[in-house]
C-alpha cells in the first residue's frame, strides 16, 4: 500500500494541472457563447466534451512508452489508408470530397483530422529512434522524415482540403525546428517555396483563388459581418439582445469559423484579448514543456506540435475574420462549436499528459493495479 501511494504522489507530481487548468476558461466561455447562439448546440456541445474527455482518459492510461515501437506505424499507415479511401468511397459535401460515411450508422469523419495525432506521433517515434546530431538532422534524414508528412499533405490538399493541408505541413516542419535541423536546410526550403509560389497560386482550385482575391482586395460578405460584429462590439460589449449581427442572423457561422467575431461583439476588445492572452499564455507553456525535456524526443514532440497547432489555427481564425488572412475553415482551436477537432486535441493533450506522469517509470500497465518501476530505483 505504501508503494502504491509512493506511485501515485509521482504520477501527480509529474501531472501538469497547469495545462488543464489554462483551457478551462476557453471550454467555459465557448459554452457560454455557443448556448446564447443557439441552445441544441450547446447540448452537442455537452456530448462533445464528454467524449473528449472519454478519449483524453482513454489517450492518458495507455502505456505510449510500451507500446509506441508497434502502435505508431500501424496507426499512421491505418490512417494514409483512410485518407486514400476519401478518393473513392468519400462523401462529397459543399464541393468538396473529405468525409468518409461509416456504413450502417450514417455517420461521417474526416479522415484528416486523424492524420494530425498520427503524423506528431510517427515524427516523435522516429526523432527518438535516430536522435538529431549536434547541428541539427542533414538533408537525408529531414527527407525521411518529411515524407510522414508530405504524404498526408498532399492526399489532404487534393480532397480540396487546402487549409488542413497546410496546418499539417507547418506543424509536421514546426516540430523538426524545435528538435532540430541544419540552418542552411531551412534557408534552402525558403527559397524553393518563394520559387515555386506563383506555381501553386496557378494550380489552385477557383474557389480557393477566389478567397485570395477577395483577401486582396475586397473583404467577402463573411468578413464584413464579422468586422460589424465586431466593431459594434466596442471596448466591453454588448448584451445578448444587443447583439443583432448574430442574433438576427446577419454574422454566418458564428458558433464555429466565425465565433471569435461573436466573442467580440458580446465582450467587446477586453474579450477577445483575454482570449488571445490564454492562448498566448498555452502555447508558451507548451514549448517550455518542450525546451525542458531537450533528450525526451516524445515529449518534445508532442509538446511543440500542439503549441504549432494551436498557434496556426488560432492565427488564421482571428486573421481570417479580422480580414488579414483569405477566409478558410478552420476553427478557433477548443473554442469554436464542433466535435471531431475538440475530440482529437484532447486526445494528442491526453498523449502529452501520459508521457510527463509516467516519465520516470520504465514501464507500467494500463488498469494502474501492478507495481510500476521507478527508473530511480533502479539506480
Amino acid at each position: 500500500m505504501k508503494h502504491l501511494l509512493e506511485i501515485d504522489t509521482k504520477l501527480l507530481k509529474n501531472f501538469n494541472f497547469l495545462l488543464i487548468i489554462q483551457m478551462i476558461p476557453l471550454w467555459v466561455l465557448s459554452s457560454i457563447l455557443v448556448k446564447e447562439i443557439q441552445p441544441s448546440l450547446y447540448d452537442k456541445q455537452m456530448m462533445y466534451y464528454s467524449v473528449a474527455l472519454f478519449g483524453f482518459l482513454i489517450a492518458f492510461i495507455l502505456p505510449w512508452r510500451k507500446i509506441m515501437w508497434w502502435f505508431v506505424p500501424i496507426f499512421y499507415t491505418l490512417n494514409l489508408m483512410l485518407l486514400l479511401s476519401v478518393e473513392f468511397i468519400g462523401k462529397t459535401i459543399l464541393g468538396a470530397k473529405r468525409w468518409v460515411e461509416l456504413p450502417g450508422i450514417g455517420i461521417t469523419v474526416q479522415p484528416s483530422e486523424f492524420i494530425k495525432v498520427s503524423v506528431i506521433m510517427m515524427l516523435g517515434y522516429m526523432i527518438s529512434r535516430n536522435p538529431p546530431p549536434k547541428g541539427g538532422y542533414g538533408l537525408i534524414v529531414l527527407f525521411k522524415l518529411s515524407i510522414v508528412i508530405l504524404i498526408p499533405f498532399f492526399l489532404i490538399a487534393k480532397e480540396p482540403d487546402l487549409g488542413t493541408a497546410v496546418v499539417l505541413l507547418l506543424s509536421g516542419y514546426g516540430i523538426l525546428f524545435i528538435v532540430g535541423v541544419k540552418w542552411q536546410i531551412w534557408v534552402i526550403i525558403l527559397t524553393i517555396v518563394m520559387s515555386v509560389s506563383p506555381f501553386i497560386y496557378s494550380n489552385l482550385h477557383d474557389y480557393q483563388k477566389k478567397r485570395i482575391s477577395d483577401f486582396v482586395g475586397h473583404p467577402s460578405y463573411h468578413v464584413k459581418q464579422a468586422l460589424i460584429a465586431i466593431g459594434s462590439g466596442g471596448v466591453h460589449g454588448n448584451s445578448k439582445e444587443e447583439s443583432t449581427q448574430t442574433q438576427l442572423k446577419f454574422l454566418p457561422i458564428s458558433s464555429s469559423d466565425f465565433i471569435f467575431a461573436y466573442l467580440g461583439e458580446r465582450f467587446g476588445f477586453v474579450g477577445m484579448s483575454i482570449v488571445v492572452l490564454l492562448y498566448i499564455l498555452l502555447i508558451l507553456h507548451l514549448l517550455v514543456i518542450s525546451i525542458s525535456h531537450p533528450s525526451d524526443y516524445l515529449i518534445q514532440s508532442f509538446a511543440s506540435g500542439l503549441a504549432f497547432l494551436i498557434f496556426i489555427y488560432m492565427g488564421v481564425n482571428i486573421y481570417m475574420i479580422i480580414g488579414l488572412a483569405p477566409v478558410v475553415g478552420l476553427p478557433l482551436p477548443m473554442f469554436s462549436h464542433g466535435g471531431t477537432s475538440f475530440i482529437i486535441f484532447a486526445v494528442i493533450f491526453g498523449i502529452l499528459q501520459n508521457l510527463l506522469a509516467f516519465k520516470d517509470f520504465l514501464k507500467y500497465n494500463t488498469d494502474h493495479k501492478t507495481s510500476l518501476i521507478s527508473s530511480n530505483k533502479l539506480k
